[in-house]
């Protein structure tokens, strides 16, 4: 048994980073610490906390940790740990989009350029994130008309030009009509174009614009003038306000006690070339410089192209250890600034005038579902709690309940539940729906703030009238005020309509359909998956596993030296006892059980 205040006097005082677990062994909750001793130890003391850490402390079950050399290795480590298992007490970087980026592949002799939502550390430059894909694709037209590069995906020498070509699209280096050198010019006249350094791009090409005037070559200089032309409007719709850095990130956050809104601004050549902007939730008991602390750690820890600078509303903490990692990472000086006066806090101010405005429209977006939901299915107050279940099983076997909430309008992934069937060992949904929906509001009763929270205000019962009198016999067995609807489906096994308890179907405008369309995909993902963890288990699972004193660490020190449980079954006692940790005893247990 872990002895939480016996390990704690064994932890060092050096830098790293600690895991908290719970009884279920899954992480809640990582964290960096100069001192490991000092930082873990105040957990367990009695200071004040915010109710989320009282949450989070009164789950601990055991923690582990992980020393490292310095507070920037922690801090690399913090990040990686965080994306990794996604704990649920830790501010977690997430959004339902994935902006595109303009990828140009300099390391190829002739490079290509095109959009991609995956960066990846291959020598390649990517610019963006174009928080508009029509605009990213504005711009990668616009780019391959004008300076004709290649278009195809896998270049290699041709016998014959492409359509591109002939129509004046591409200037064909599969067949050798430009040379490297001057596509390679081109390449750089682009990449000016999108860092944002249009002058010297405006400059370069009225040189050559001019060059090809007095050579006469009238037909070339006409392109070129269009290509300015084009240009010119491009650095047009970048400009913002004459603000005098060239290579800056603004960053504004809005918080209200539902959600968080951070909006970033990205500055290249003094024009504005794009925004971004993500949504964290289960903030409100932490000030705006917290948020802001582990948004920038997880947010440029692996992101391509760092700026010179970071502009913050606020000062942060760590604001010295995060800019040397950046700074380490970038091979220049990265700063986090507040500024205090003129056109750079102007700026700051403006991002976070568009984090508010982004959040109110955010919570217009899901009050006008919750208002929609109250109207439709004639409820007294906002339906703010919405749980859906689903059963999964094939022939009965595995049978498993998955559970999704949507809370305030928005479904949280990290409130999601699996269940396994107890009472049944054959199909019966409608009574397996009856033992989960039983559990789930005992959970709530006996703990209201245990994993589950709160009761919901209505279940959605994914399912017809037979599924709904299941659920509502739970309900009613604990004289709980829940409401209940169903969702039946059409011959092709799609949702049609939602029906109340007298089997009267209710309209559901598009928008609801979307709604309620998306908790189904999501619980039935959740249902699904835990029904193949463990089915593959069980297709694992060998005659090892019921020997006591065999655990998976053993098991695959046997395994690895026999190959297989049937040569472990074929080896003596001697042979046995020669793999670490197996005894005689152990050894004869193992030949007698399998």
């Amino acid at each position: 048994m872990f002895d939480i205040e016996a390990e704690i006097k064994k932890l060092p005082k050096s830098p790293g980073v600690y895991i908290m677990r719970d009884k279920s062994d899954t992480v809640i909750y990582v964290g960096k610490a100069i001192s490991l001793k000092n930082r873990v130890t105040q957990y367990f003391r009695k200071t004040n906390k915010t109710e989320r850490i009282k949450r989070m402390v009164s789950l601990i079950d055991h923690f582990e940790y992980i020393v490292v050399d310095n507070e920037a290795e922690a801090l690399v480590l913090e990040c990686n740990l965080i994306k990794k298992y996604r704990p649920r007490f830790n501010v977690l970087l997430k959004d339902d989009k994935t902006y595109p980026y303009i990828k140009v592949d300099v390391k190829s002799d002739f490079p290509n350029v095109f959009l991609t939502r995956r960066i990846v550390n291959d020598g390649a430059k990517y610019f963006g994130p174009y928080a508009n894909s029509g605009a990213a694709k504005e711009m990668l037209d616009f780019i391959k008309q004008r300076f004709k590069i290649r278009q195809c995906k896998n270049f290699k020498s041709n016998e014959r030009a492409c359509l591109n070509y002939h129509i004046k699209r591409c200037l064909a280096p599969c067949m050798g009509y430009v040379s490297k050198e001057e596509y390679r010019k081109l390449i750089d006249q682009i990449l000016l174009l999108l860092e944002g350094k249009t002058d010297n791009l405006i400059k370069e090409l009225s040189a050559e614009m001019e060059e090809a005037s007095k050579k006469l070559d009238y037909e070339k200089a006409a392109e070129i003038r269009d290509t300015l032309i084009a240009v010119d409007r491009v650095a047009e719709k970048q400009k913002v306000s004459n603000i005098s850095e060239n290579n800056i990130d603004v960053i504004g956050i809005s918080k209200n006690v539902l959600l968080c809104c951070i909006e970033i601004f990205f500055v290249r050549g003094s024009k504005m070339i794009g925004r971004e902007h993500y949504f964290i939730d289960n903030v409100s008991d932490m000030t705006e410089a917290e948020i802001l602390t582990e948004f920038i750690k997880q947010y440029y820890i692996e992101k391509p192209d760092l700026p010179s600078k970071i502009m913050l509303q606020l000062e942060i903490d760590e604001k010295e250890s995060i800019e040397k990692l950046l700074s380490n990472k970038a091979g220049r000086k990265v700063e986090l600034k507040s500024p205090q006066k003129g056109e750079k806090l102007r700026f700051v101010e403006m991002a976070e005038k568009n984090s508010k405005i982004t959040l109110e429209n955010k919570l217009k977006e899901k009050n006008s579902i919750l208002e929609e939901l109250k109207a439709t299915l004639k409820l007294d107050k906002l339906p703010r709690k919405i749980e859906m279940y689903d059963i999964s099983n094939i022939s009965g076997e595995f049978i498993v309940a998955g559970m999704i909430v949507a809370q305030d309008g928005v479904i949280k992934k990290n409130l999601s539940r699996r269940f396994k069937i107890k009472t049944l060992f054959q199909q019966d949904d409608p009574r397996c729906m009856e033992e989960v929906i039983t559990r789930r509001i005992k959970h709530s009763i006996e703990d209201p703030n245990g994993g589950f929270g709160v009761l919901p205000d209505v279940i959605f019962a994914d399912g017809g009238i037979t599924q709904m009198r299941a659920v509502r016999r739970a309900i009613d067995s604990y004289k709980v005020d829940i409401m209940l609807y169903g969702l039946v489906k059409n011959d092709k096994h799609r949702t049609r309509a939602m029906i109340d308890e007298k089997r009267k179907e209710l309209p559901l405008s598009e928008e609801l359909m979307n709604f309620v369309t998306r908790m189904q995909d999501e619980v039935h993902n959740v249902a699904i998956e835990y029904h193949r963890k463990l089915r593959d288990k069980q297709m694992h699972k060998s005659a090892l596993d019921d020997i006591s004193g065999i655990g998976e660490a053993k098991k695959k020190l046997l395994l690895k030296e026999f190959g297989s449980v049937k040569k472990i079954k074929e080896a003596e006692v001697e042979e046995l006892t020669k793999v670490k940790g197996i005894n005689e005893k152990l050894a004869k247990q193992i030949k007698k059980m399998i």
